[in-house]
């Protein structure tokens, strides 16, 4: 069974920086494709990072350059380092493969706010 545990999230003030992690469990970790998604309350999840099992990287639009995913495949863990927050990226943030078939994790919230 796959587990998906993510954490680092806090409340922070804009132009504040967070750092997530993301272990993953029962899994041939360093075969997939991860990516970072993330569920802003009343919308749809989307996906804003993802980094291949050969370490390509991609972002959406709204926050690439400031936001950066990496992965360590010794440790299972991906991560999303998170610069210049602003207060559209508050919603709670979830890792999972590329395309997602994993059992979501309880993801991990981010707040932007003064």
């Amino acid at each position: 069974q796959v587990q998906l545990v993510e954490s680092g999230g806090g409340l922070v003030q804009p132009g504040g920086s967070l750092r997530l992690s993301c272990v993953v469990s029962g899994s041939l970790f360093s075969s997939n494709g991860m990516g970072w998604y993330r569920q802003a309350p009343g919308k749809q999840r989307e996906r804003v990072a993802t980094i291949s099992n050969s370490y390509y990287t991609n972002y959406a639009d709204s926050v690439k350059g400031r936001f950066t995913i990496s992965r360590d495949n010794a440790k299972n863990t991906v991560y999303l380092e998170m610069i210049s927050l602003k207060p559209e990226d508050t919603a709670v943030y979830y890792c999972n493969a590329l395309p997602p078939f994993y059992p979501w994790g309880q993801g991990t919230q981010v707040t932007v706010s003064s």
